[in-house]
């Protein structure tokens, strides 16, 4: 299967969800189609054009957000004097709510990505009626474990990239937690070349992790100060605090899911994220239907494209 043409929104606008945000949304496709969220990862990356294409815009109303302090939503974190403090997974949950309640969507399809899958999830655990299927990609649910493997273990598989990064951070720090010290340097060192520095190291490291797959090139947006510092802020502070969740509450509470059709693809070579995760969410929801694919990593391949098509193309009839 090929994915869908380039197509442009039809409607978007700016929501004021509170608290000093403006959320930007847009839809595409067919606007009495079964309606889609497509959440994007990051936190940070911000919707695309891309995230148009896996979904047949005869059958679907595609609904994307770029989700607080990123992309065309305001104030932006790419301003290290914007506070983050009112940009938590339970603020995210209730700018979707609002918008779904806006545009009078009953239910919706849930595609998400990486750190949009846990959002994804956190959103489906507490409005299940609100779902009628998912569809889940290189999934993470922001464990603390996770969050330790990314930044210490996986140093195993890039050993110089790691001692690059690690070194990115005061020699006082290097034998405790990175994410801490990174965290501190770009959140409360109030120095702008240290935050700005802080930014490009940690960029430096996200990258690393993606080029051990087939394909890989340098990412364009970390040459970008304002992108990187933005990203990198807003990845730290929700790595931080482990998502905003409990620990383990995503799989705990997966049993809230039951009756949610589910199509879980995760790359088995996926250095960010170890399969692990999709497997043991596979095992609490048993309508969730798991796809590991041996030869891929986190940004996918071709197969993993194909099972994201095949899954919408069989939900646009839910």
């Amino acid at each position: 299967m090929k994915r869908y043409p380039e197509i442009e929104p039809h409607r978007s606008g700016m929501m004021d969800v509170g608290d000093g945000h403006s959320i930007y949304w847009e839809e595409s496709g067919n606007p009495l189609g079964v309606p889609v969220l497509v959440l994007h990862g990051g936190p940070g990356s911000g919707s695309t054009p891309g995230g148009r294409r896996n979904w047949d815009p005869s059958k679907y109303r595609i609904v994307q957000l770029d989700q607080r302090n990123c992309g065309r939503s305001r104030p932006l974190a790419s301003d290290p004097t914007v506070d983050l403090s009112t940009n938590t997974t339970q603020h995210l949950i209730g700018d979707i709510e609002r918008l779904r309640e806006f545009l009078a969507v009953e239910s919706w399809v849930l595609w998400g990505g990486s750190r949009g899958a846990t959002l994804a999830l956190a959103y489906a655990e507490s409005y299940p009626k609100r779902v009628r299927a998912m569809i889940l990609v290189s999934v993470t649910t922001t464990r603390r474990k996770e969050v330790h493997w990314l930044t210490h273990e996986a140093g195993r598989f890039l050993p110089e990239e790691w001692h690059a990064f690690r070194a990115g951070v005061p020699e006082a720090d290097r034998d405790g937690d990175l994410l801490a010290a990174y965290y501190r340097l770009l959140n409360e060192s109030g120095d702008a070349e240290i935050q700005r520095k802080a930014a490009r190291d940690w960029c430096s490291w996200e990258d690393a992790l993606l080029s051990l797959e087939p394909d890989w090139t340098p990412s364009i947006r970390y040459q970008d100060p304002d992108f990187s510092m933005l990203f990198a802020r807003l990845v730290t502070h929700y790595f931080h605090h482990a998502g905003f969740l409990e620990e383990e509450q995503l799989l705990r509470n997966a049993h809230r899911l039951a009756g949610i059709p589910g199509v879980l693809i995760h790359g088995q070579r996926d250095i960010s994220g170890p399969a692990e995760t999709p497997w043991l969410l596979a095992q609490e929801w048993p309508e969730a239907e798991l796809h590991l694919i041996k030869e891929a990593g986190h940004q996918g391949n071709q197969r993993m494209r194909g099972l994201i098509l095949e899954a919408a193309e069989r939900f646009a009839d839910c």
